[in-house]
């Protein structure tokens, strides 16, 4: 598998993967009706990627709101992407975030808090 896509909808984010660039995007909402069926397939897209990473993985979040079960989801992406980035691909988190969220800013600073990854705090507009 070269690539890894879903369109977003009002209840789930956007995902790109481009696997052979090592680049990952979410964004958007993820409020989905079964967090772990949904995002099993990135999952094993990780998983897939993650025995023949690119020397750099850049990941970038975009997030507008997620809950609860998703934030588990998500945990466990940053998970898989610790386990690669100890195997040798500098991954760097970009976690963007409006700049009037204080929210979504901290749910990034503690996501940086228990994942041993580089994480770039990007303020944008709202």
């Amino acid at each position: 598998m070269d690539q890894y896509a879903i369109e977003g909808t009002q209840k789930n984010p956007t995902i790109k993967f481009d696997l052979t660039k090592g680049e990952l995007h979410v964004s958007g909402n993820s409020i989905p009706e079964n967090s772990v069926d949904f995002y099993k397939p990135l999952l094993a897209a990780l998983e897939e990627y993650a025995a023949s990473p690119k020397p750099t993985t850049i990941v970038t979040f975009n997030m507008r709101y997620f809950n609860t079960s998703s934030s588990k989801r998500i945990l466990d992406i940053f998970k898989k992407l610790e386990s690669i980035n100890r195997g040798g691909s500098a991954v760097t988190v970009n976690w963007v975030y409006e700049d009037d969220d204080d929210d979504m800013l901290e749910a990034g600073e503690d996501y940086q808090s228990v994942v041993d990854l580089t994480f770039q705090m990007v303020p944008v507009k709202a």
